[in-house]
């Protein structure tokens, strides 16, 4: 269902338990062309230092055979929607994702997280706005789908949310209303795996259950090919 894998982490996460290298040889076994390193920004506790994403500039384009595209999840630190990475490294990074995270950012009314996303989508750095599924963080549903819609910004439909047990609570019934508001407005998503240990590489499988039995358009699938992946990023190889 997908070509590139937009939403992973390794062991520089402090949470997630593979090594770059891991996560590589198992995107090349599942015959993903590539996959994104997003690794947590360091607001969140036990994360990586800021050097961590400086010198992504070292890892090679391609490694065991599938290309390594080098990403940063930033944390939405309050309700202005502002991010805990400064511009100057986002401009070094291929791929943004803003994320809210409980040890971040306390989840606030449905009224303050709906006014962080508008503003977070505004940020034209972002590219990718991280699992909107968590039930903790309530917000309106149809404001975040016009303005994603307005502002060109990709909406993720994230796996590990899915998966029985999720810490992040009643993300499949979130995700019915948001595709429903995103079909209406063309808004355009991206299905990740938010793996945090090699195996989960790639695993969408929750997220394609769930676009197919809504009928959400392939076209507005940004990572269902290279090409399609590229161009929304803007990016070449």
């Amino acid at each position: 269902m997908i070509a590139i894998d937009t939403h992973t982490h390794t062991t520089a996460s402090g949470h997630a338990y593979s090594s770059l290298e891991e996560m590589a040889r198992a995107a090349s076994e599942k015959g993903l062309p590539g996959f994104v390193m997003t690794d947590h920004s360091p607001g969140m506790p036990g994360g990586p230092h800021i050097f961590h994403f400086y010198n992504a500039r070292v890892i090679p384009r391609i490694i065991h055979n599938t290309m390594v595209f080098k990403g940063i999840e930033a944390n939405i630190i309050n309700f202005e929607g502002e991010i805990d990475v400064e511009k100057e490294l986002l401009q070094q990074m291929e791929v943004v994702i803003a994320s809210f995270h409980i040890p971040v950012c306390p989840p606030g009314s449905v009224e303050e997280n709906t006014h962080a996303y508008m503003n977070a989508v505004k940020n034209p750095y972002i590219k990718i706005i991280g699992h909107p599924d968590d039930g903790r963080f309530p917000y309106d549903i149809p404001s975040l789908a016009r303005a994603a819609a307005d502002s060109g910004t990709i909406l993720e439909i994230n796996n590990s949310s899915m998966k029985p047990g999720a810490y992040r609570t009643g993300a499949e019934g979130t995700y019915r209303e948001l595709l429903k508001e995103c079909r209406k407005e063309g808004v355009k998503i991206t299905l990740s795996s938010d793996a945090h240990f090699s195996a989960h590489m790639g695993d969408v499988s929750n997220c394609t259950r769930l676009v197919k039995d809504m009928n959400y358009p392939e076209e507005l699938i940004i990572n269902r090919s290279l090409e399609s992946f590229l161009k929304e990023m803007n990016l070449s190889l």
